[in-house]
């Protein structure tokens, strides 16, 4: 049978729609069962005519997934574009020889499937085993139940499953379809891809420079690179903005598959005409297809291709381990804000700071605890970067602040009279009205502003310097101490430093570990002392931090040091036990002073 003139655009519209080789679907097995039960027949199908084959979407009755196109009835339905009644494939001359006939086939009835412009793109047909006709009722149902299936492919192109800029299905397509891939090989074990094409902020930088265009070519072009790579029997998923998964072959040897997907995308990036510079990162997820949740798969292959860029490496395997910390940290966010508003999980304690000459209390730094209902004790280090990141860390500095002045509002009746140092973050410093805040907290509980002192880090300054020293400027003002907390591990840059308002320098722990050491003492006690006496010439006081041992006290001691606080002295301490402590540590009129700065 001669092929007709427009089979080129007829081949192109079968394309655009994407659903060759793609996975069975519940949806047309439906159709396929019911046309079978209408004309009382075991086989029937939905057809998909290829360039050289006959491709099954749905199929009853028989296990082929495709058939050659040559002397195919359902070829000659979609070329005709017209309903097809072969009473008997062997009294027909054209098809007595086809591979139908062949096999054992007598009867076809066959439907078409075309397009809004017309296009044929297969059939839904009846098979039998014996010769009969097909009366006009069945005929009638049997093109209804073609225009469903045409409907069927139609809305899922047409209605959210395709995505526009690249051609290929969506996440919501990948979903349904990953269903019915796992009803079909539930328990093989396969490998899932995720391709990434670049980080956010690329994509951030690409598109203010370039323009979006930019970007959407690139999604088109990665799209139709992963359609040449792949075979006919697979097929590639666009599940977000710049992400796309598929199968891997099955029973790959998982190194040897690391090899090939590192050489691909090396081949690919040598090739790509795109002017700006993209980090693509491959994550990769073994499964066993029906043991895992499909968004739980997403997530999984998500977090392996940023595990990939974390490990600056084009490919990277799932790790479980990974997994699990970014689910507790998830978890710790979701749950931070409840924690604020209850009152048995936040609490404060209290480290103090004595002076390193007579060993007296002077205050204390104030540390934030969280007691999880279900996590239990969560430590400050793993939780507060978290919080800092997201918008609780502007209500949890007002939380600390206003229950650390409570708290020394009591003691100052008691007769306390230090102070209290509480940390800030970069978020407080960006907040426009964070120095006026603070003032309206200390007018609330009638504490003298130079009572506490506010710590903020190097590197919380330098995000947004000139934010920052605005408002740093407005609380010294105000009249509350400044202190700039782990110097030494950010810019560390006296010319920036002298231009703060600021009173005091903490020395970060760091540079403790081997202050009194006889062997590695020597570059650290020079770094320290020139930090000391650099400090105390632009006037400012000078406490170290993480102090255990009495060497290292006795080191800070002769180079001047102002103040300390570590283990040595004591460790963080509810506020009862703290108070109690800075009774029993009035000082030691005994010791030495040192000599002055």
């Amino acid at each position: 049978m001669t092929k007709p003139v427009y089979e080129a655009a007829r081949l192109d519209a079968l394309k655009q729609l994407d659903i060759l080789d793609s996975p069975p679907s519940e949806s047309f097995d439906r159709i396929t069962r019911m046309a079978s039960q209408i004309f009382g027949l075991p086989v029937a199908a939905i057809s998909l005519t290829d360039e050289d084959r006959q491709w099954f979407k749905s199929r009853v009755g028989f296990d082929h997934t495709e058939l050659g196109r040559t002397r195919a009835p359902c070829a000659e339905v979609a070329e005709k574009t017209a309903p097809l009644v072969i009473p008997d494939l062997l009294d027909d001359p054209f098809y007595a020889s086809s591979q139908l006939a062949r096999s054992g086939t007598r009867f076809y009835a066959g439907a078409p499937l075309t397009t809004r412009d017309g296009y044929g793109l297969g059939a839904l047909c009846v098979l039998g085993k014996e010769p009969r006709t097909a009366t006009g009722d069945e005929m009638a149902a049997l093109r209804d139940l073609a225009a469903m299936a045409m409907a069927q492919i139609e809305l899922q192109h047409a209605f959210g499953r395709i995505d526009p800029i690249s051609g290929l299905p969506n996440r919501q397509q990948f979903l349904d379809d990953l269903d019915d891939f796992t009803r079909d090989h539930g328990g093989e074990r396969r490998l899932l891809v995720m391709l990434d094409l670049a980080r956010t902020d690329q994509i951030d930088n690409m598109t203010r420079v370039l323009g979006s265009e930019h970007v959407v070519e690139m999604v088109r072009l990665a799209a139709l690179q992963l359609r040449d790579a792949l075979s006919q029997t697979r097929r590639a998923y666009h599940v977000a903005a710049t992400q796309f998964v598929f199968f891997a072959e099955p029973d790959i040897e998982d190194a040897a598959y690391v090899r090939v997907l590192t050489d691909k995308i090396a081949e690919c990036s040598i090739k790509s005409s795109m002017r700006f510079a993209t980090t693509i990162a491959v994550g990769v997820v073994p499964v066993v297809l029906g043991r895992v949740e499909p968004t739980d798969l997403l997530r999984f292959a998500h977090g392996a291709a940023q595990d990939a860029r974390t490990q600056e490496a084009t490919v990277c395997f799932f790790s479980s381990a990974n997994d699990t910390a970014h689910r507790r940290r998830y978890e710790l966010l979701r749950d931070f804000e409840p924690a604020l508003e209850s009152d048995d999980q936040l609490s404060l304690v209290y480290q103090p700071r004595v002076d390193l000459a007579d060993r007296r209390c002077l205050g204390a730094e104030v540390l934030l605890r969280w007691t999880h209902p279900v996590l239990g004790e969560v430590s400050p280090a793993e939780f507060i970067p978290l919080i800092e990141q997201t918008s609780h860390a502007k209500p949890l500095t007002h939380w600390v602040i206003d229950r650390a002045l409570e708290q020394l509002t009591g003691w100052i009746a008691d007769g306390f009279d230090g102070n209290l140092s509480i940390n800030l973050s970069a978020n407080n410093l960006e907040e426009p009205d964070f120095a006026a805040r603070v003032q309206l907290l200390l007018l609330k509980h009638r504490v003298r502003a130079d009572r506490i002192e506010l710590e903020v880090t190097e590197s919380a300054i330098m995000r947004n310097v000139a934010q920052a020293r605005e408002q740093l400027a407005a609380l010294r003002a105000a009249g509350i101490r400044l202190a700039i907390d782990d110097f030494g591990t950010g810019y560390s840059s006296l010319a920036y430093l002298q231009q703060l308002p600021v009173d005091v320098v903490k020395i970060d722990q760091s540079f403790m570990r081997d202050l009194d050491s006889t062997t590695n003492g020597g570059d650290e006690q020079t770094l320290v002392r020139t930090m000391i006496r650099l400090s105390h010439e632009l006037g400012y006081r000078v406490v170290a931090e993480g102090v255990e041992t009495e060497g290292v006290a006795a080191c800070l001691a002769t180079m001047d040091c102002d103040e300390a606080q570590g283990f040595l002295f004591a460790r963080p301490m509810p506020a009862a036990a703290f108070r109690a402590w800075s009774i029993a540590h009035p000082g030691d009129p005994a010791r030495t002073p040192r000599a002055a700065a």
